[in-house]
């Protein structure tokens, strides 16, 4: 079975070579065979979320071009399995608040390409998207009518000519968030490596389904109003370098006239200097400055006061709506960062000490007034993006015993987004993965903000 894209004259074709299903190595307890999912859990977005990986060919591993990665890969896989039992289950067709964790499996696909891993990696600077080639074969038979019934977790190995492999693990959202699925990968990755005995694999908990149990939700939320997303997402990358981020700190803060009263972490600085961008590529195309939201998902875990959740699997995070008023917020950068960190600010002094019921009506209440508002999560005249940050996850020590990953690509491509991430855990510099619609993004690589930092977007990472 192959699947494959043509670009230029130049074929990738990927080959699928087996599929089979992963299982526990050790059967679950009766007692853990019904996990229920959390009220936050509960209001996910029905999808899958894939993440590619590119591990180059290390030629200090002896076992990367041998059968045995193959088995170390599958065997720590079935071991973490025991431990994370969830994700080897399926939603309970008689009430879809809670998974049948009844050894399942997770569904494992093993495939080649033909080609070499620093070839792709070539073809990757003119069309990053080339990376969903690697999605696990299996996201391709899911819709609506039968995610429930699929697999948590979908995997894909794919192996390159070099020896180099893409290793693209996919999750169902409504079970696991960008935490959780992280901490499944490196706690994979290092099981792996190490080859950690089954009763001492312990790095996630499962509780939030105690904490925030399911509710009613019919009269909690607005029905939210459709907004068209048929344009094509283009995908690109560029890393922000240490002495840039220097300069564009001190350039705020000289610029703010003392109006900026704190030092701007990166996230704050990057991520007002792409959302400014945005909001310029908009106001070219359409012929003045129009209102802006940018949802900004904030992990919760350490936000929160309550001890017990600091490791919990599923869903725990409130996307933060930050809203631009054009006249209200004027357009230099510092007044951007401001807005930024005034709206976190808020939202996480409302959690800090909150109950889990006040938690979730702070969330209820940012959804009805912002996600589904007509005003703005439902007008086609708000200009709309989201901005998630890994940063401060060290996405460099997913390590299988491969060595680092060259290569990192987020996301669906189904909506407008900036990803971020640290390159390096011993570095400040920032990557930054950008899903625009193709109309934004010609528009947007003409800002010269942009222009300034994209000319080394042919780094690693």
């Amino acid at each position: 079975m192959e699947i494959g894209f043509v670009n230029e004259n130049d074929c990738i074709k990927v080959e699928i070579l087996c599929k089979k299903l992963i299982k526990p190595s050790s059967p679950t307890p009766s007692h853990n065979q019904c996990y229920k999912l959390s009220f936050f859990d509960q209001i996910a977005e029905r999808e899958h979320i894939p993440i590619v990986l590119f591990y180059p060919y290390n030629n200090k591993n002896n076992n990367i071009n041998s059968p045995t990665i193959d088995e170390r890969l599958e065997k720590s896989l079935s071991d973490v399995l025991t431990h994370v039992y969830p994700a080897a289950g399926r939603y309970d067709e008689n009430d879809e608040c809670s998974i049948l964790c009844l050894d399942q499996g997770v569904s494992y696909t093993k495939a080649k390409v033909n080609c070499k891993l620093d070839n792709f990696l070539e073809k990757t600077r003119k069309d990053f998207s080339l990376a969903t080639l690697f999605w696990p074969h299996e996201n391709k038979k899911m819709g609506q009518n039968n995610f429930m019934v699929s697999p948590i977790v979908t995997i894909q190995v794919t192996k390159f000519e070099c020896g180099g492999l893409a290793l693209s693990v996919s999750v169902s959202h409504p079970a696991i968030d960008g935490f959780t699925g992280l901490q499944f990968l490196f706690g994979w990755g290092k099981v792996c490596r190490l080859g950690t005995p089954i009763d001492k694999i312990n790095f996630l908990t499962f509780n939030l389904g105690n904490i925030f149990p399911t509710r009613d939700i019919s009269t909690l939320f607005n029905s939210p109003d459709i907004v068209n997303r048929e344009e094509n997402i283009v995908v690109k990358r560029f890393v922000v370098r240490e002495a840039a981020l220097s300069r564009l700190k001190k350039q705020c803060i000289d610029e703010s006239g003392g109006a900026l009263s704190f030092q701007p972490s990166r996230v704050e600085i990057v991520t007002a200097i792409l959302w400014r961008a945005f909001i310029r590529a908009s106001a070219a195309r359409n012929g003045y400055v129009r209102p802006s939201l940018m949802d900004f998902p904030l992990n919760l875990r350490s936000k929160s006061s309550l001890p017990q959740v600091k490791t919990s699997m599923g869903n725990f995070r409130i996307d933060v709506q930050i809203k631009f008023i054009p006249g209200e917020t004027k357009m230099e950068l510092h007044n951007f960062i401001i807005l930024i960190r005034n709206t976190m600010n808020k939202l996480i002094a409302s959690c800090a000490k909150a109950s889990p019921d006040e938690i979730v009506s702070t969330l209820v209440n940012i959804y009805n007034q912002s996600v589904t508002s007509p005003e703005w999560g439902g007008n086609n005249e708000v200009d709309k993006v989201a901005c998630s940050s890994l940063c401060k996850f060290p996405l460099q020590d997913i390590d299988f015993g491969l060595g680092k990953p060259s290569l990192v690509y987020f996301g669906l491509k189904d909506m407008e987004i900036f990803w971020l991430y640290d390159t390096d855990c011993h570095t400040t510099e920032v990557g930054v993965q950008l899903d625009l619609k193709e109309s934004t993004m010609q528009l947007f690589e003409c800002d010269n903000d942009i222009k300034a930092l994209m000319f080394i977007r042919d780094a690693k990472l």
